[in-house]
């Protein structure tokens, strides 16, 4: 049974949120207060549901800074009443795996939450693969090592990587990967997609990444 931690601080939406995902097979572990998530990092949680306004002084982007310090793997879902691409970017850059504005469904919340947990939990058994000599993944692990160097990625920096290499001299769109990486049920920018790129150019820059303008990318 996979953990979530919840972190939201309007009690009623927390206890409908929590019966949702228990129906739906998951143990779900409830802060409502950022210090007590604070405390809780580093115990066994295999995806963050990080509220950003919470009702103290420390915020989901401070939550998610400190659980990147030491762990680029667990996903993380912010969920905030602001609609803003500025927030959604923010997310991003700090290793957030969604975002998801407030009044939402349940329902959807569970989706995103399902899709995610079987994207980065899933189990192959060809586990290893590389990218011409430079980099070698580890699928089940989830590590990437330039020579015998680990390379941080976040869990969607992972699965980007994964989609370009396993599908080489493909071409995607932005919509595309969207679907792939992020799930049918999202729903934002694909501005989000560029950005994901670059942050994955940045850290693997032996990746030879093609960009078709105004479709979507390649790797050659």
């Amino acid at each position: 049974m996979h953990t979530i931690c919840l972190v939201e601080d309007e009690l009623n939406l927390a206890k409908l949120i929590i019966s949702y995902l228990e129906k739906a097979g998951y143990q779900v572990i409830h802060f409502d207060k950022g210090m007590d998530a604070f405390s809780y990092i580093g115990s066994k949680c295999d995806l963050w549901i990080l509220d950003i306004m919470l009702g103290d002084d420390i915020t989901g982007y401070d939550i998610i800074k400190k659980i990147r310090e030491n762990d680029n793997t667990t996903p993380v879902i912010f969920t905030s009443a602001r609609d803003q691409d500025l927030d959604k970017i923010i997310g991003l850059e700090l290793g957030s795996d969604d975002y998801i504005t407030k009044p939402y469904s349940p329902k959807e919340l569970v989706l995103r939450v399902n899709n995610i947990i079987k994207r980065v939990y899933r189990e192959t058994d060809n586990n290893i693969v590389s990218y011409e000599n430079y980099y070698t993944v580890d699928i089940n692990k989830r590590i990437v090592l330039e020579d015998t160097k680990e390379i941080k990625l976040t869990t969607l920096e992972f699965d980007l990587l994964l989609l370009l290499i396993s599908s080489k001299n493909k071409t995607f769109s932005r919509d595309e990967i969207l679907n792939l990486v992020w799930g049918e049920d999202y729903f934002g920018s694909d501005r989000v997609v560029d950005d994901l790129i670059r942050r994955l150019r940045k850290k693997m820059p032996k990746l030879n990444v093609s960009t078709i303008y105004g479709y979507g990318y390649r790797l050659l």
